[in-house]
């Protein structure tokens, strides 16, 4: 069973706000469709567990400091400890 990620979308939202990026360069980023990223940044849909790491890849591409923020936010929000 996949892990959905609980309120990613909020973190992804806030960070793409703040560094000017935009949903559709996000999703080509990620070779996903734009559909999908305005799902999870409106919270229609949470991205699976799977995703995270592909979307901080597409952040560190296109800013890495995006990256590093989304990142934080994420794991403050889900409390998963970034090293075990």
């Amino acid at each position: 069973i996949m892990k959905k990620i609980v309120r990613a979308g909020k973190a992804m939202k806030s960070v793409l706000q703040q560094y000017g990026i935009s949903q559709n360069r996000l999703a080509v980023t990620m070779g996903v469709a734009r559909s999908t990223v305005n799902q999870w940044v409106n919270e229609v849909s949470d991205p699976l567990a799977d995703s995270i790491p592909d979307i901080i890849t597409a952040l560190e591409e296109l800013e890495p400091a995006a990256a590093q923020i989304f990142l934080q936010r994420y794991i403050e929000r889900n409390g998963t400890p970034m090293h075990k």
